[in-house]
């Protein structure tokens, strides 16, 4: 029998398991029943972590197991990779699905809701033509109820490309794909340009060999506009799939000769879609060998999993989180309300040059609730461990702008948690918990309660 893998980047999130899942088994037209999903460390005969996670509460008589590896991608990169196979995928195996997740709507960004996430489908592509691609919004905020033309747009062309969008209530005729290239110019025509006049607007023009469309690449002097990134990578897949075989050049973008060098992911789509930059000269630019590998060196290794024990196999629970590599959570509040964390201690003063008025944020924020106990975790290797320990010092401005504020009965702990090495204890009393490249997990000396509960409960489980 077939098992389901999904490789991801993210930490796994139930939530989002629920809809992945939903989805796959509508895709493949498979029966299941489910129930409350929770995700379960795999440990080998050593009782150490196997580095593979299996999904409990999706039954189906097509699905033996579904397990979850991390990963890291060598470009620009969706969230999940969903594979229907027997054996563990290599990277020469094609993905049954790709999934890309935002928690980001129409009301807070539409750049980041659409445009940057476009360009890990115009990338995947590239190496998974036959792969079906899908846009999950997994929604905190209310979902805007007039979206913008911008957001409309973007989300014809994902439309086009194929891409099905859930998690959000879309009106088909409103997001219909487009038809023609002539559409599409002409939808784009009607969309409002910035007010901004340092802006450059986003024009298509199309002339008998040729179509240009504008956008600034152009930022802290080098190729580095995301949200222009996206939207132009969009845009020309699009004209591509619409069957346009002709010049597609680039104006308007700021750039100077020295800023089209090395292996920037839009020169490398630029190479793939057959793109020009007016004025430069363009070299080869070619994709990595494999679009993603096994993670092995990361401190995410770490973090994710403590936090997937201790929300799996104990009752508490995060109220924050931004692991490395990973999309940054909202924070959540006692009430179950999810704010968006603020950038700055002090906007005006940061502005005006203090760097040190920039909001320092952990990788993982966790609520014991027994314990009435909040632990600010910093994740780092084990060879970078003491400067986790100095960075733990920087947090006195998150904890009293969130900790206290919405936690205020809390008593407030903050610890590092480690990735790597074949050590097998540690020292120093700020490391709360170490996750050795062989999988032994080792508690600290003062490590916190919901530590040893989370682990203590791991091991019952498998004996």
């Amino acid at each position: 029998m077939k098992n389901l893998w999904i490789l991801t980047e993210e930490r796994p999130k139930k939530q989002s398991l629920e809809k992945i899942l939903d989805y796959f088994a509508g895709y493949q037209s498979i029966a299941y029943k489910g129930g409350d999903l929770w995700i379960c460390p795999l440990l080998n005969s050593e009782k150490c972590f196997d580095f593979t996670y299996e999904v409990k509460g999706f039954n189906s008589p097509k699905v033996e197991h579904v397990y979850i590896k991390t990963i890291s991608g060598s470009s620009s990169f969706v969230d999940y990779l969903l594979y229907y196979q027997e054996e563990q995928p290599t990277t020469q195996d094609t993905p049954l699905l790709a999934i890309e997740e935002t928690k980001t709507d129409d009301s807070e960004s539409r750049n980041t809701g659409v445009y940057q996430r476009a360009t890990k489908f115009v990338v995947l592509n590239f190496f998974y033509p036959h792969t079906k691609c899908v846009m999950l919004y997994s929604l905190h905020v209310e979902q805007k109820k007039n979206p913008t033309d911008t957001y409309i747009f973007g989300t014809r062309m994902l439309s086009t490309l194929g891409v099905d969008i859930i998690g959000k209530k879309l009106d088909k005729e409103l997001y219909k794909p487009f038809s023609t290239i002539e559409e599409l110019i002409a939808t784009k025509q009607l969309v409002s340009k910035p007010k901004s006049q340092t802006n450059v607007p986003v024009e298509i023009e199309q002339y008998d060999d040729s179509i240009s469309v504008s956008g600034r690449l152009y930022k802290d002097d080098r190729l580095a506009h995301d949200p222009s990134i996206g939207t132009l990578s969009l845009i020309c897949a699009t004209l591509r799939k619409l069957g346009w075989d002709k010049d597609i050049v680039i104006t308007r973008h700021g750039l100077s000769q020295k800023h089209v060098v090395g292996n920037n992911k839009f020169l490398q789509i630029a190479d793939k879609l057959h793109l020009s930059l007016q004025g430069l000269a363009l070299s080869p630019c070619n994709l990595p060998d494999s679009y993603w590998h096994y993670e092995i060196k990361g401190e995410k290794l770490g973090t994710i999993f403590i936090h997937t024990v201790v929300e799996n196999l104990t009752s508490s629970f995060s109220v924050f989180d931004n692991h490395a590599g990973c999309e940054k959570s909202y924070f959540k509040t006692a009430d179950g309300v999810h704010i968006p964390l603020e950038k700055y201690v002090d906007r005006g003063l940061y502005k005006a040059g203090d760097k040190s008025k920039r909001l320092a944020i952990p990788d993982l924020v966790l609520i014991d609730i027994d314990s009435k106990e909040s632990i600010t975790i910093e994740g780092k290797t084990f060879a970078n461990r003491l400067k986790g320990i100095e960075e733990l010092k920087l947090y006195d401005s998150f904890e009293a702008m969130y900790l206290d504020k919405y936690y205020p009965h809390y008593a407030h702990k903050r610890t590092v948690v480690l990735y790597g090495s074949n050590n097998d204890s540690v020292i120093e009393v700020e490391i709360g918990f170490l996750l050795n490249q062989d999988g032994k997990m080792v508690l600290g000396i003062n490590a916190p309660t919901i530590f040893i509960t989370a682990i203590k409960n791991l091991m019952a489980y498998w004996n």
